[in-house]
C-alpha cells in the first residue's frame, strides 16, 4: 500500500476495526431477509512521511455515494452552522452579488440556501442522484457528478470560476485525492479561496473518535498533511479555523500560492500537532489501546445492565454509530432498536448490527431505561430534545471519549 498523499510506502497499520458493512448501507426487510450484505476490511494506517492518517481498503466511490441516505436538513445544528458559514465567509472574503460560491458534495442544498440568502451566486456539485434532485427541488442549481479535474473544467466553461469553493466533510471521502486537488486549482479564481471543512486529527486522537472511521472516510486530516498536499500544486493553506461541529472539525482555507497573506494560525496549529505527537507511531498505538478499552468498558456496562433486567435502546443512526456497533459486536441481543430524526432511515435496519430504526418519539412511548447515544457529536441538541424522556427517568449512555451515563 502507498500513501494517498505522498505515494510513499513508509506507513504502518495501527488499528484494526474488523470486517464491516458499509456504514450508510441501511437495509429494508427484503434485504435483511436475503442475508446478502457486502462487508469490507476496515484498518487504519499512519504515514510517517507526510503525516496522513488513512484507511487501507478503498471501496469505490460509486458504491458508496450514488444512492446516499444522509441529508443535511435533518439536523438543527447544521442549519445554525450553515448560517454562520455564509455570514462569516461574506465578511472574510468580501463576497458580493457578483461572487460565485460553489459547494462540492452540496447534499440537499441546505448550506447553499444560507449563502443564497446573502445574495451571492450559488452552485452545488453532488454525486448522489437522489439527493441532487432534492436540492434542485429546493431551488439550488446542482450539477449531479463526482468532483474531479474533468468536472471542474466543465463547470468552469458553463459557470465561470469560483470565488469560494466550499467542501464540507467531503475531502476525506475522496480516494484519488490528486485529481480532486487539480480540480480545485482549475476552478478557483486567481484570488479565490477553497474552504475545506473536515474532522480534525487533534480532536480525533484526543477524544479517541475511532467511530468516525468508516469506508467513506479515506483520510483523517491535519494542517501538516494538507500543507504537504497543496504545496504539490502551487497552492497553500493560508488560514485555518477550528469549529465544534461533528465532534471537533477544522476549516482549511486554501488559495493559489501567495494570493493571500498567510496567518500565524497555520504555524501555530502545525506546532500544536507536533507537540501532541501526531508525527509519532507511539501516539497512534496508544490510540488503538484506548479504543480497545472503550469497547471493553461499553460491553461490560451493557451486559451488566441487560443481566439486571434493564432495557436498552439507542439514539441516532449515523455512520459513526454503525462503526461503533459493529466493532463492539452490539446487536439486538443487547440494544433493542435505535431512533433517528431522518425519515429516510426510519423503518430500515442498521448495516451489520441490524437494529430497527424508528422515529424519536418511540423513546418516550416505550421508555427503555437506558439509551446508547450513537450520535454523541450532537449530544447537547439531542439531550435537549429528549427532556420529556429524561424527566420520566430515562438515562443516556455516551460512549466517546469515555463511557459514561448522563
Amino acid at each position: 500500500m502507498k500513501c494517498r498523499f505522498c505515494s510513499k510506502e513508509n506507513i504502518f497499520k495501527f488499528l484494526e476495526l474488523g470486517t464491516m458493512a458499509l456504514a450508510n448501507s441501511f437495509l429494508n426487510k427484503e434485504e435483511l431477509a436475503s442475508g446478502q450484505e457486502p462487508k469490507y476490511p476496515l484498518d487504519v494506517y499512519f504515514c510517517e512521511e507526510c503525516g496522513l492518517v488513512q484507511i487501507g481498503y478503498a471501496v469505490t466511490p460509486d458504491a458508496l455515494f450514488k444512492n446516499y441516505i444522509y441529508f443535511s436538513a435533518t439536523s438543527d445544528l447544521i442549519h445554525k452552522h450553515a448560517d454562520y458559514l455564509a455570514k462569516s465567509f461574506q465578511k472574510k472574503f468580501g463576497l458580493t452579488q457578483r461572487s460565485q460560491v460553489v459547494e462540492i458534495a452540496s447534499n440537499d442544498g441546505t448550506v447553499l440556501q444560507y449563502f443564497k440568502k446573502t445574495g451571492v451566486k450559488t452552485l452545488g456539485i453532488e454525486p448522489a442522484s437522489n439527493i441532487a434532485k432534492e436540492a434542485m427541488h429546493a431551488g439550488i442549481n446542482t450539477v449531479n457528478a463526482f468532483f474531479n479535474e474533468t468536472t471542474a473544467e466543465n463547470v468552469k466553461k458553463q459557470h465561470g470560476t469560483a470565488d469560494v469553493i466550499l467542501g464540507r466533510h467531503v475531502f476525506a471521502h475522496v480516494p484519488e485525492i490528486h485529481g480532486f486537488a487539480k480540480g480545485l486549482k482549475s476552478l478557483l479564481s486567481p484570488h479565490g479561496a477553497v474552504a475545506i471543512e473536515a474532522p480534525y486529527l487533534i480532536d480525533f486522537v484526543e477524544k479517541n473518535e475511532f467511530d468516525t472511521v468508516y469506508h467513506e472516510h479515506y483520510s483523517y486530516l491535519s494542517v501538516r498533511a494538507m500543507s504537504y498536499l497543496f504545496n504539490l500544486y502551487d497552492m497553500e493553506v493560508f488560514d485555518a479555523e477550528r469549529v465544534a461541529i461533528h465532534g471537533g472539525s477544522i476549516i482549511y482555507f486554501i488559495g493559489h500560492k501567495e494570493a493571500h497573506k498567510k496567518t500565524e494560525t497555520v504555524t501555530a496549529l502545525v506546532n500544536a500537532e507536533l507537540d501532541k505527537g501526531l508525527d509519532k507511531k507511539e501516539t497512534y498505538l496508544a490510540f488503538a489501546e484506548r479504543t480497545r478499552g472503550i469497547k471493553a468498558s461499553l460491553l461490560s456496562l451493557l451486559n451488566n445492565l441487560k443481566s439486571s433486567g434493564k432495557r436498552i435502546a439507542a439514539y441516532g443512526a449515523p455512520a459513526k454509530g454503525n462503526t461503533l456497533l459493529n466493532y463492539c459486536g452490539i446487536t439486538t441481543n443487547l440494544v433493542e432498536y435505535t431512533v433517528d430524526k431522518s425519515p429516510y432511515k426510519q423503518n430500515l435496519y442498521t448495516p451489520g448490527a441490524h437494529l430497527p430504526v424508528y422515529p424519536p418519539d418511540k423513546l418516550s412511548q416505550d421508555m427503555p431505561e437506558y439509551v446508547l447515544l450513537l450520535a454523541w457529536n450532537f449530544a447537547d441538541e439531542i439531550l435537549e430534545q429528549q427532556k420529556a424522556f429524561r424527566k420520566k427517568g430515562g438515562k443516556f449512555i455516551l460512549p466517546i471519549p469515555d463511557v459514561r451515563i448522563v
